[in-house]
C-alpha cells in the first residue's frame, strides 16, 4: 500500500485549513445575507442588527417600488428604505422582526492586502452561493452609478456577478470586511466591496437622517491643466484645476462672484487639482459656512469667499 508523501500531507492539511477557515465564515455569517428583490432586479443583503436593519447598494434599490427581502430559512416580507446613498452606494432597509440572525461589521482599518475574503449573495438569482479568494489591494477609487467618486475600496478576486450586488464580503472571522458593489467585465478577478469603516458611517448617518448630507456651490467644473508659466505667476504649485463650465443662478457660487472660465485651485486651504478633490472638500461640515476659495482668472489669482449650501442634487 503507498504512502502518501510529507509533501502531499502538508498539501492536505493546508487546504483542510483553508476549507475550514472558509466554511467556518460562512457559517457565521451566512444566516445573515438576505435576497433583496426590487422592481426590475434584484441583489443581496445583509442584516446587521438583531431588530431587522439590513444593508444593501443603492442601485438595488434606486427604482423604488416594493422591495422583498428573503431570509436563508425562507423566510420572506417586505422592507422599508430607511435611507439611501448613491455616491457611495449604500442603502439601509428595514424588516419587521426580532432576533434576526446579524453580521458584525469588521474595522476595515485591520484588514491586510492577502488576506481571505469571502463573498456570499444571490448570484444570477442562485441563492446563497458563496466564492471565495483574498483582498487584492486597499484604498481603490471607484466612480460610482452617480458619477463621483467611491474611495476606500477594497480589491477582490472573490468572483462577484450580478446579484451579488449588496452582499457581504467577510474575513474567516465572519465579520463583514465590505459590502459587494461592482466588477469590472469582461476581466478576471477585478471585484469591488465598500469598506465596512465607510458602510459603518454612511449607514448611521441614513438610520439617523435618512440621508448623506453634503454641501455644493451651485456650480459643474472639470479638470483643466494650469501652464506652468500662468502657476508660477500667479504663486501657486499646482499642475491642474477645476475648470468652472457653468454656474446656476442664485447659487454660492453665483453669490460670491465665480465665473464662468475661473480655475479653482485651492477650497478652505486644500489643493483641488480636480473635481474629486472639490467633491471631498464639500462635506457636511461646511454647509452655511463661509470658505476661502481661490481661482485663477486670466492668468491672476482671485481670492472669493463662497458660503456653501447644502447639495440637493449631485453638482459641484
Amino acid at each position: 500500500m503507498p504512502f502518501a508523501s510529507p509533501a502531499a500531507d502538508t498539501d492536505r492539511i493546508l487546504l483542510d485549513a483553508y476549507s475550514q477557515a472558509v466554511i467556518g465564515a460562512v457559517e457565521r455569517a451566512g444566516p445573515a445575507v438576505v435576497r433583496v428583490e426590487a422592481t426590475g432586479g434584484g441583489g443581496s443583503g445583509v442584516l446587521f442588527t438583531p431588530d431587522g436593519f439590513l444593508l444593501t447598494n443603492a442601485h438595488v434599490v434606486a427604482r423604488g417600488g416594493e422591495l422583498r427581502v428573503t431570509l436563508p430559512d425562507g423566510r420572506s416580507s417586505t422592507a422599508q428604505i430607511i435611507g439611501s446613498d448613491a455616491i457611495t452606494d449604500v442603502a439601509v432597509l428595514r424588516i419587521e422582526g426580532a432576533g434576526l440572525p446579524w453580521a458584525i461589521l469588521a474595522d476595515s482599518k485591520l484588514i491586510r492586502v492577502g488576506q481571505v475574503a469571502i463573498a456570499i449573495g444571490n448570484p444570477f438569482g442562485f441563492h446563497h452561493s458563496v466564492t471565495s479568494g483574498v483582498v487584492s489591494a486597499l484604498g481603490r477609487s471607484l466612480r460610482s452609478r452617480s458619477g463621483r467618486l467611491m474611495e476606500d475600496i477594497i480589491q477582490t478576486d472573490a468572483s462577484l456577478n450580478p446579484g451579488n450586488s449588496g452582499g457581504p464580503l467577510v474575513a474567516t472571522t465572519g465579520e463583514v470586511i465590505g459590502l459587494n458593489t461592482a466588477t469590472i467585465m469582461p476581466a478576471q478577478g477585478l471585484c469591488f466591496a465598500i469598506a465596512s469603516n465607510t458602510v459603518r458611517f454612511v449607514a448611521s448617518r441614513l438610520m439617523r437622517d435618512g440621508r448623506i448630507r453634503r454641501s455644493s456651490m451651485g456650480m459643474a467644473g472639470q479638470q483643466t491643466p494650469v501652464p506652468r508659466a500662468i502657476a508660477r505667476s500667479a504663486g501657486v504649485a499646482i499642475a491642474s484645476g477645476v475648470l468652472v463650465v457653468s454656474i446656476e443662478e442664485r447659487s454660492p457660487a453665483a453669490a460670491a462672484g465665480v465665473r464662468e472660465g475661473d480655475v479653482v485651485v485651492r477650497f478652505d486651504g486644500h489643493m483641488t487639482t480636480g473635481i474629486d478633490d472639490l467633491h471631498r472638500e464639500l462635506t457636511e461640515e461646511r454647509i452655511d459656512r463661509a470658505v476661502l476659495m481661490t481661482v485663477l482668472r486670466r492668468g491672476q489669482q482671485v481670492e472669493l469667499t463662497v458660503t456653501p449650501r447644502e447639495l440637493s442634487r449631485v453638482t459641484a
